[in-house]
């Protein structure tokens, strides 16, 4: 089972790094899109914890 985890890493590795060089646009798109939705995540949990101590 444990290399069935490093093979799956390897090919996640590879199609990333594929994807990095044959479309950097979308790649830095994907990467912006990306922390835009953690920051909403955090922003929202902010929002939450600051209504439950109102």
């Amino acid at each position: 089972m444990k290399w069935l985890k490093k093979a799956v890493l390897t090919l996640v590795v590879i199609f990333v790094a594929f994807y990095l060089f044959s479309r950097p646009e979308d790649s830095a798109d994907a990467v912006r899109n990306a922390f835009n939705a953690v920051g909403n995540g955090v922003g929202s949990l902010v929002t939450f914890f600051n209504s439950l101590s109102a």
